[in-house]
């Protein structure tokens, strides 16, 4: 019998246990009833105490789930990871938060004031730490501080350079001390800008920006975000296990200050597992209670007549080149031949063949906004057709200028079935059209993140979702500055253009700029878009309030409940 076919037998034997129980104060029965009320009630408390389950309430308000990868690292002021960043928007809250439609509302602060100068933000003198001492405007200024001190080594530093000195600082020309955010006292805090960002409120919901308290982080030594316990919680849970390659369990936070609102009790992820084919067995099971589909395990859902639900994520697909000096994809010839050598529509059609899924054919989604509309319609990408004639005569000329011919190039992909499906269509088109030898290398998440950090592939097989809603945070992807560049792509005109759009509050100058961005990016090849994500995937009936985001962590279950 399975767990839940256990628990519901327990539920059962429950209520007969309250029906007799009711009973004897109602005076029904004597003694010897009132005797096997108890011994029934004891003998269900013992059952359900061996199967896990640590009362009705937690058991029927808890959420159990699977992850393709374990988060890397947990710690705010490092992390760059879709997983990460689900995991911290969980346990963490900067001073604002997303609501259920994406909008921002109030989180550690209650109020704020922006200008083109800088902003203040107002906080609440409810929010608590998990251990009970109050969030205060010098957790945020520590935070901020860390994040953009080299020794860090953040990779999302960049996203700060807004704020005032923090870029010199980033790069070793100031002292962290002289970055642009002050407490004024322990309930305000007032930021002051570099250049004008008419969309800062929006990114302090962020992962980057999210408070840490420094006593806490010092006693770390070092280690802060690496295991539970060097971890202290502001947000609706704290994660009370993590056992590292297995399982992750958060629970709701008794010192939230709105913890009023949470209805969900515990988040239990029992299984790490990249495996899609065993995570959609353990939902079809009642194991889980959500699962990502692919195509194979779609059709496996329409068998099961489950109801497929689809969720456009937001995210651009693409193959990145190494750019640095003595790889041979430094070479926009050949980079220009792989370009021509591809059809989105035959992967996004044959390949990946699940419902949603649009060609990629920009850095920049679609949905992203733009002046009055969107970005995509005020500003479209130029074509670039698949062309074989022209593929080969720009292989030829990048032969001439690479000794005369193209070594073996190595393509570092994810382990997962879908990354391993794509990777292999890869390798054989490129060698059917090209004759290049494309050798795969497949590691594990937390791997995969590090050798492109490294730089340790000539192509990888990557993507990037949004962090806020604003075209700045695809544009600036490949500047010069940015850490997440992990190609180590470098042009002085791309980094111009974000320059201007980045100094300018005008919204038609910064589009305009953004625009050029995108041709330069499409013209250099700088990486080949794939496709544009829309995920489908199939949810517990129990299930409701599950809040799919393009922005933040995703999925949300700050807002969702168990029905009764």
């Amino acid at each position: 019998m399975s767990p839940r076919s256990w628990y519901g037998l327990c539920c059962e034997l429950a209520k007969t246990a309250k029906l007799v129980a009711n009973r004897n104060q109602r005076g029904l029965k004597g003694g010897s009833m009132s005797r096997f009320s108890n011994i029934l009630v004891g003998f269900v408390i013992a059952l359900l105490s061996v199967l896990g389950v640590e009362s009705t309430q937690a058991a029927n308000n808890q959420i159990t789930l699977a992850f393709a990868e374990e988060p890397p690292n947990l710690d705010s002021t490092k992390s760059t990871d879709t997983v990460s960043f689900m995991v911290v928007g969980h346990v963490m809250e900067g001073l604002t938060r997303l609501g259920k439609r994406g909008e921002t509302l109030p989180g550690v602060a209650t109020k704020w004031e922006i200008s083109e100068k800088g902003a203040t933000f107002w906080l609440r003198k409810d929010a608590k730490w998990s251990d009970g001492k109050p969030v205060t405007a010098k957790d945020f200024v520590f935070a901020w501080r860390t994040v953009v001190d080299p020794a860090t080594a953040s990779q999302y530093a960049f996203i700060m350079y807004s704020i005032k000195n923090a870029e010199a600082i980033n790069q070793g020309k100031a002292k962290p001390e002289t970055l642009g955010v002050t407490a004024v006292d322990d309930w305000t805090l007032k930021v002051e800008f570099e250049k004008p960002c008419g969309y800062f409120v929006g990114l302090t919901s962020f992962g980057t920006f999210m408070p840490i308290r420094e006593d806490f982080h010092k006693s770390t030594k070092g280690a802060y975000g690496a295991e539970a316990a060097n971890l202290l919680y502001n947000g609706p849970f704290k994660l009370t296990k993590w056992v590292h390659g297995a399982s992750l369990r958060l629970e709701k936070s008794e010192t939230y200050w709105n913890k009023g609102e949470i209805q969900i009790d515990v988040i239990d992820i029992p299984y790490i597992t990249s495996d899609t084919n065993a995570r959609f067995n353990l939902f079809k099971d009642g194991k889980i209670d959500f699962v990502s589909l692919d195509d194979q395990t779609m059709q496996n859902a329409i068998k099961e007549k489950l109801r497929i639900r689809k969720f456009a994520a937001g995210t651009i697909f693409y193959l990145e080149f190494n750019h640095r000096p003595g790889r041979a994809t430094a070479n926009r010839n050949l980079r220009k031949a792989i370009q021509l050598a591809f059809d989105a529509n035959e992967l996004v059609d044959k390949v990946l063949a699940t419902p949603g899924n649009l060609p990629g054919v920009s850095l920049f989604p679609e949905w992203l906004p733009g002046v009055k509309g969107k970005f995509r319609q005020e500003y479209p990408a130029k074509p670039v057709k698949m062309n074989d004639v022209a593929a080969k005569e720009y292989l030829e000329k990048a032969k001439k200028e690479l000794g005369g011919t193209i070594p073996d190039l190595v393509l570092l992909s994810g382990d997962s079935p879908t990354a391993s499906k794509q990777v292999e269509y890869f390798q054989s088109l490129f060698k059917k059209k090209l004759g290049l030898n494309l050798k795969i290398d497949k590691q594990t998440f937390k791997q995969r993140l590090a050798k492109m950090t490294s730089g340790d592939f000539d192509i990888v097989s990557a993507g990037w979702g949004p962090d806020f809603n604003d075209p700045m945070t695809f544009a600036d992807l490949f500047a010069s500055w940015n850490e997440n560049n992990r190609g180590r792509y470098k042009s002085d005109e791309l980094d111009k253009w974000v320059r201007v759009a980045q100094a300018s509050a005008d919204p038609k100058v910064r589009m305009d700029a953004m625009a050029k961005v995108q041709d330069l990016v499409n013209e250099d090849v700088v990486v080949l878009p794939t496709y544009e994500s829309s995920e489908i995937y199939v949810q517990s009936n129990r299930l409701d309030g599950v809040v799919r985001a393009v922005i933040g962590a995703d999925p949300l279950y700050v807002y969702a409940k168990v029905k009764k």
